[in-house]
């Protein structure tokens, strides 16, 4: 009885928990994204929204939120009524310190009513939960984008994240941008997911479900950010020693604002000649090999460097975008982030100083 009564308190604790977990996994990911929450002059309006389901800003993760409080709801109920009668069962009819020579109690064999109720409320409740999933996983998984949708495609790097918007308006039709994916507000997004590598995972909870990136396989998702920010996300799913450092940052700004932005991106390279030096440095290098820079590199193995300090971190939102810590990483890149497959070119000094003063301009 003792081992009983245990048991169904532990019970009681887990279940607690698990009803906390708006607030918990707020305070829990604010502690597990302090790298990713960082202040740049390129910041976003807006608040910074956490990787919590239980905060949806968009039409996709609020039908995620209302389907998991009823799934919650539900399990809850079940278990304040199978707990009460066990608690019930162990307080009331306990052994006393009196009773001696108890025998035990009348068994019941066979009840046609109890035998109904526990398999026709069971039948129901996997009924109920059963329709609400697939109206809720066929309102969300589209086959098409949605009409005047903005279309993206997503490509999961080991490990970094990269973004081709395609768009005729501007010059060339595409921009590629890492590991920022910037989008305006109260306008579907329609995301095409691919893999250059392993198997990756989308996950920005507050604006949509996780949809796994597979190599030689396209997925797509969709979401409407309803709200200016940042939404901080992560891949979900593991893909090698740096799975935790590759973090998702969606900005949503006003329509106006991200139109601006893609133009800005869409312009090539800022060319100034007095870092000149730095400049020459990045082509003769490995650097001109793996990243690209409009007009002076077609690297394809690594981010795209075109408007490199326009961004807020580097090394996949791991750490601030700022002239200490980018001369830090080009200096030596597993220190930052172990395990990466960026090289340390083992510049001298002078050399460092010329191609981290020549990154600096590119915005």
């Amino acid at each position: 009885m003792n081992r009983l009564f245990t048991g169904s308190f532990l019970a009681m604790c887990f279940v607690a928990l698990a009803l906390c977990a708006p607030a918990n996994a707020h305070a829990a990911t604010d502690i597990c994204s302090t790298s990713a929450v960082v202040t740049s002059t390129n910041a976003p309006n807006g608040p910074t929204i956490l990787p919590n389901i239980f905060d949806p800003h968009g039409p996709a993760a609020r039908m995620i939120h209302d389907l998991s409080w009823l799934v919650l709801g539900i399990c809850g109920g079940l278990f304040v009524v199978v707990e009460g009668m066990i608690f019930y069962g162990v307080i009331f009819y306990r052994r006393k310190k009196n009773d001696k020579n108890v025998a035990d109690p009348r068994q019941v064999y066979g009840s046609n009513p109890v035998e109904i109720a526990w398999t026709i409320i069971p039948l129901l409740i996997v009924f109920v939960l059963t329709l609400t999933t697939v109206r809720t996983i066929r309102a969300i998984e589209l086959t098409e984008a949605p009409e005047g949708a903005l279309q993206v495609v997503v490509i999961g790097h080991q490990w970094w994240w990269e973004f081709r918007y395609i768009d005729p308006s501007i010059p060339g039709g595409e921009v590629v941008v890492a590991n920022e994916l910037h989008v305006p507000i109260n306008r579907p997004v329609w995301l095409r997911l691919e893999s250059a590598d392993v198997i990756h995972s989308w996950w920005v909870p507050a604006l949509a479900g996780k949809m796994d990136v597979i190599p030689n396989h396209t997925n797509h998702t969709w979401f409407t950010a309803e709200t200016e920010g940042l939404y901080l996300g992560q891949c979900a799913e593991y893909c090698v020693n740096q799975h935790a450092g590759m973090l998702l940052r969606v900005i949503a700004s006003k329509p106006v604002d991200f139109d601006a932005w893609l133009q800005t991106q869409a312009a090539p390279a800022v060319n100034d000649m007095t870092v000149a030096m730095g400049r020459d440095i990045f082509q003769e290098y490995a650097c001109s090999n793996c990243h690209t820079v409009k007009g002076v590199s077609d690297g394809q193995f690594a981010p795209d460097l075109t408007h490199l300090m326009s961004r807020q971190t580097i090394a996949s939102g791991v750490a601030p975008l700022d002239p200490t810590t980018l001369r830090a990483w080009i200096e030596n890149p597993q220190a930052l982030k172990p395990g990466c497959n960026m090289p340390s070119l083992q510049l001298d000094t002078q050399e460092l100083n010329a191609v981290t003063a020549y990154l600096l301009t590119l915005r």
